[in-house]
């Protein structure tokens, strides 16, 4: 007696195949949204760490650390005082978990002893390049987007962007040499925002092709000061040398301090002016923000 033999003709082949679709199909929105999830909850423990840290710095400080530091260089004395410019995330940089990341940064020195972006001084070269993960959030896209210097999604908030988005004496919790005490925080640290994310830059350091460039991942430049909504919407510049979040150690608008001039995630761009002043550290600054 033969054996029978058992088998799937094409038709249940393709039964089988259309069914192990459908199931694929449901499946992956919802493993795509718990990654997603996964993410988000990262992004928040971020933020969570970076204001831990601020709130250390405080306590064993006396204030939080300034928003981004303007002063005289001895070596150098006649060097513009904007050029230190170390940003809030740099002057955190002991009060971190990972803080052996950061544990090369000498900020006794300017970030820049040259007038180019990247003239970043000798020693700082290697830990301003540095890809930290505590500041970027993993739901972007976690790379550079200036090759000397590592990104950042996180940035200081300097409050409401009044008189024209001044990084100077401001009504938020960092500005240029800010040192501001947990009493005079009137309305209450749970009540005051500290940080947010941003979306890194995409796209040409410059550009004049403003039909090119996103909202949610550009600025619009100009050259001048106070910012104004007209002056704004006439910007010929995006992206003004480097794109925005291009580095966690540079306190500047573009990239670690941001204002509430606009409403978050607001359709319209961001923008920024810019002033070049000589003088006492407190004014010597380039980057008014308006956010």
């Amino acid at each position: 007696m033969r054996a029978r033999r058992h088998g799937f003709t094409l038709v249940e082949l393709l039964v089988v195949v259309a069914i192990i679709g459908m199931l694929v199909a449901l499946l992956l929105p919802a493993v795509q949204s718990a990654r997603e999830a996964a993410r988000r909850v990262q992004c928040g423990n971020n933020l969570r760490q970076i204001a831990l840290a601020a709130a250390l710095h405080e306590t064993a400080r006396g204030s939080f650390p300034v928003g981004s530091e303007a002063r005289q260089w001895a070596a150098r004395p006649t060097w513009p005082h904007q050029y230190f410019r170390w940003s809030m995330l740099a002057h955190l940089s002991p009060y971190y978990e990972e803080a052996q990341l950061l544990a090369g940064i000498d900020l006794s020195v300017p970030l820049y002893v040259g007038l180019a972006s990247t003239a970043i001084s000798p020693q700082n070269k290697s830990v301003v390049k540095t890809l930290v993960p505590l500041f970027l959030c993993p739901s972007d896209k976690g790379t550079r987007v200036a090759d000397f210097a590592g990104p950042t999604n996180y940035a200081g908030c300097t409050g409401a962007g009044r008189d024209g988005g001044t990084p100077f004496d401001t009504d938020g919790m960092f500005f240029v040499n800010s040192r501001v005490l947990a009493k005079d925080v009137a309305d209450g640290l749970s009540r005051t925002v500290l940080f947010s994310e941003s979306t890194l830059g995409e796209g040409a350091g410059t550009t004049t092709r403003g039909p090119e460039v996103t909202a949610a991942s550009a600025y619009a430049f100009v050259m001048g000061s106070p910012l104004s909504a007209p002056a704004c919407e006439a910007a010929i510049y995006w992206n003004w040398t480097d794109p925005r979040g291009f580095s966690w150690a540079n306190g500047e608008y573009r990239t670690t301090l941001y204002n509430h001039a606009r409403l978050p995630n607001d359709a319209t761009i961001d923008c920024i002016g810019t002033v070049m002043e000589t003088g006492d550290a407190r004014r010597t600054y380039a980057g008014y923000g308006l956010r």
